[in-house]
């Protein structure tokens, strides 16, 4: 296996030796665009960032490896930032791009080269990097030099696994990193320079001495040449890799606002360089705070005759000294005279304790941020945004609209998990403690569940203002006990959200860069179902061995042979008392398979799989679940 620094200098001599390429021709002002490479099975896709003044790019690939007098192709793929195509197996390439204006062409993006999988080339399809974010949105002010309520501070995890049966959650013996890559739209985040005044008041704020792009507990941003940076290697209870304290800003290369960047996560074998696997992750982040709504001079929060407000032309300060302002009027304070105020040193905030050292000095005296914030806005913000969610006030926001998974899309919000800022700002909550558990709503199966509905439409059964979380007699869907759901993890040691997503993002998310990840891995859309991603061919039938007692999934050997296992009590459960089928065994894809006689069953996704789809139901009225056909179950 050749070396990290031999791959790099064939992939350089490959594009400088063979004619054609942009180093025989004029060169553009314009910069080379940064390309990135994911690869699923035999699909791949190429991801680079729109480079300010080009007018298109060219895509340039050779085989792998590069032999001097090999061709060298190159396509037009005119104004798009993104490839997708299908591959044979084993196919291996050099790529790289080069953007145009009307002098000429720029030179090479940095040079990469992938195998497809092949059963002659193993070890590429041997590893699946998983990787996340652990809130689904990390907050930061727009502002640091009046006061400062969040850092820009983002958090990635991630967990590599060694395909096979069993499949093994590997540690420290790889290497993980990230770095920035392009959306679909040619947007890249690489550096936090220019982007936010942070760095200029982060030692008076939060007593550390930081030279832009570096983060709070040394996970940094990739900066200018946006080289990779690497998680740590997290031992004990969860098993995986994090990169803690990101400060990534909504402001892109271009300075445009997107609230979802990409970083590509790589898997490693250090010994080499070789890259085990690639998987593409959102770092969602937003500036997105809307207290200029009450707090401008002359809006509702600052608006008594007999104190002196702001007149700031900059709005953003001028809102931000209001609240300063109003604050001393009603508690007697100076932080107005005292720029730049953490307000995280009076109410303590769980978020910014880095040290996990709990309330001190004055803290102790003061209600948490959450209660002073929730508590005092509960009874005075009395008129919704246009969105209807008065949680997108603060919480990021009318624009960005953080809550984008899942439960948004099926019309649940905020509300319904949290309850109203009575119940989030009460003083017996625990801020970050008590939150709403999966249970809370998936409170279990057909068979067995809190009241009725296999998915609650609220996690409580009270009142908003209490806001009391439901806590569900069956397990099958909870959470690991007193452990939050972006801490716990599951099946086998694999985090909960390495198959469900982030929170407030849970797979199938209206973003489309959120759902990315998830069809790298598995193929489509949607929480991670598909054995293969971590199984291979020879994982064995099991009725209830998969994640939350599932049994094997898009499986044709399963299709045929489910009749040895099939009973009311092992599929009920989630196909329904009656076999007709429940949200439980809907498709996430379409299907197809080959069942009785040799009979092709198309199965489009969404249908909620049932006994009849394909036979006879044998747990239905009449029927004999002791006698059964050959009946197809696809729980998805």
């Amino acid at each position: 296996m050749e070396t990290k620094r031999s791959l790099i200098a064939g992939m350089v001599s490959c594009f400088v030796l063979m004619s054609g390429g942009p180093n025989g021709v004029v060169q553009a002002a314009v910069s080379p665009p940064e390309l990135t490479v994911l690869t699923n099975d035999s699909r791949a896709e190429f991801y680079w960032n729109a480079v300010d003044g080009a007018s298109g790019y060219t895509f340039y690939y050779a085989l792998f490896p590069y032999q001097e007098g090999d061709p060298m192709g190159s396509v037009d793929v005119g104004n798009q930032t993104n490839l997708s195509i299908t591959l044979w197996p084993g196919a291996a390439f050099h790529v790289a791009v080069t953007a145009r204006d009307s002098e000429g062409e720029s030179e090479y993006s940095n040079f990469e080269n992938f195998r497809t999988p092949s059963v002659f080339q193993p070890s590429v399809s041997d590893y699946q990097v998983f990787a996340f974010n652990d809130l689904g949105m990390h907050c930061y002010d727009p502002d640091f030099s009046v006061f400062s309520l969040l850092p820009p501070y983002n958090v990635l995890h991630a967990q590599v696994v060694q395909k096979g049966n069993p499949p093994q959650i590997i540690g420290s013996q790889v290497e993980v990193t990230y770095r920035a890559m392009a959306d679909s739209t040619g947007s890249i985040n690489t550096t936090s320079q220019g982007k936010t005044n942070f760095w200029e008041y982060v030692h008076p704020l939060f007593g550390a001495n930081l030279q832009v792009d570096e983060g709070l507990l040394g996970a940094n941003m990739p900066g200018p040449g946006n080289p990779p940076q690497s998680f740590v290697w997290t031992d004990g209870a969860v098993n995986w890799f994090s990169a803690a304290g990101i400060p990534i800003t909504s402001l892109d290369d271009g300075m445009g606002n997107n609230p979802y960047p990409l970083m590509n996560v790589r898997a490693i074998d250090p010994a080499d360089g070789t890259i085990l696997s690639s998987l593409s992750v959102v770092v969602p982040v937003s500036d997105e705070m809307a207290c200029d709504v009450c707090h401008l001079t002359g809006n509702d929060a600052a608006s008594r005759a007999d104190i002196q407000w702001s007149n700031n032309s900059d709005l953003t300060l001028q809102y931000r000294e209001n609240i300063l302002i109003l604050h001393d009027y009603r508690n007697g304070t100076s932080l107005y005279a005292s720029q730049p105020v953490l307000c995280s040193t009076c109410h303590y905030s769980f978020a910014l304790d880095l040290a996990h050292q709990g309330p001190v000095g004055a803290q102790t005296m003061n209600p948490s941020m959450s209660k002073a914030l929730h508590s005092h806005h509960a009874s005075r913000i009395t008129e919704l945004p246009p969105s209807g969610n008065v949680c997108f006030y603060c919480h990021p926001g009318e624009n960005t609209q953080c809550a984008r998974g899942a439960m948004d899309t099926a019309g649940i919000v905020c509300l319904d998990c949290h309850g109203n800022m009575f119940a989030v700002g009460r003083n017996t909550r625990q801020p970050w403690i008590d939150l709403p558990r999966c249970e809370s709503c998936h409170t279990g199966d057909a068979l067995s569940n809190f009241d009725g509905p296999i998915i609650r439409q609220s996690a409580y059964n009270d009142s908003p203002n209490v806001a009391t979380f439901i806590t569900a007699p069956n397990k099958r869907f909870a959470e690991q006990d007193g452990t939050l759901f972006r801490n716990s993890v599951g099946h086998h040691g694999i985090a909960c959200e390495s198959c469900h997503g982030s929170t407030h993002a849970i797979w199938p998310s209206r973003e489309e860069n959120d759902n990315l990840t998830a069809i790298m891995i598995q193929g489509h859309e949607g929480m991670i179902i598909e054995c293969a991603s971590c199984h291979d061919d020879s994982l064995p039938l099991t009725p209830d061995g998969g994640p939350h007692g599932l049994h094997n999934v898009n499986s044709q050997s399963w299709v045929h042979s489910h009749e040895d296992f099939a009973s009311q009590q092992a599929c009920a459960p989630c196909h329904g008392a009656g076999g007709e089928g429940t949200v439980l065994s809907k498709a996430a894809v379409d299907r197809v398979f080959n069942v009785e006689d040799n009979n092709t069953v198309a199965i489009p996704k969404g249908t909620q799989i049932g006994c009849d789809l394909c036979h006879e139901n044998m747990l239905g009225p009449g029927g004999n679940d002791d006698d059964d056909e050959d009946e197809e179950e696809v729980d998805d």
